[in-house]
């Protein structure tokens, strides 16, 4: 099983996809957290590149695919071994941040992307992403550090990135599930294991 988490930054990814891994292995599932871009080598070094290097200028098409090639490790050496080992995967970010960010919000064609993303992980998805999702305004009010390079770029921006976010959600509601995150945390805590208990067998 395949999960990740999604949504503009500051709704609180971090700490729901802690609680919400806990959960998993109180249930005995063995799971692996990971990040996208990250959890390799070459993943943080690219992270590093694209979102806290800001001298370097980085066209949209480029950026997509610095993510891609991030992402394209990720799968090879980290998530595909743990799949084949019976492990739940939850993975902060996946391919849809890239759809979001690059596509709805910086201009390049959403389905290109999805067509791009599909050789990179070579047709990996997760079976369950979870949009986190409230006003932009508080989410961005809860960023209490340095904004990175994505975050840099202003709440006109960012607004097209949560209004993707919903978009690609409607169009694919089997996959991509929106959870209120304006509500206190064990709500949405509890939203989140609701969800997740319609592709997990646990207790």
């Amino acid at each position: 099983m395949f999960i990740s988490f999604d949504g503009v930054d500051g709704v609180g990814k971090s700490t729901q996809t802690a609680q919400f891994v806990e959960w998993l292995q109180e249930q005995g599932h063995q799971v692996l957290r990971c990040r996208d871009p990250g959890s390799t080598e070459l993943g943080e070094r690219l992270r590093t590149l694209v979102l806290k290097d800001t001298k370097i200028s980085i066209a949209a098409g480029s950026e997509m695919l610095l993510y891609m090639a991030a992402r394209a490790q990720l799968v090879s050496e980290v998530i595909q071994p743990a799949l084949a080992a019976g492990q739940v995967v939850v993975s902060d970010r996946f391919l849809l941040a890239n759809v979001v960010y690059q596509g709805h919000a910086a201009g390049l064609d959403p389905q290109d992307i999805w067509d791009v993303g599909a050789v990179a992980t070579g047709g990996l998805e997760p079976d369950l992403t979870v949009v986190l999702d409230m006003p932009l305004e508080k989410a961005v009010g809860r960023i209490g550090r340095e904004l990175d390079r994505m975050e840099a770029r202003g709440l006109e921006f960012l607004e097209k990135v949560r209004q993707g976010f919903l978009r690609e959600a409607e169009r694919s509601p089997e996959r991509i599930v929106v959870v209120d995150a304006d509500q206190d945390i064990p709500q949405v805590q509890s939203d989140i294991r609701q969800v997740a208990s319609r592709y997990l067998k646990v207790s």
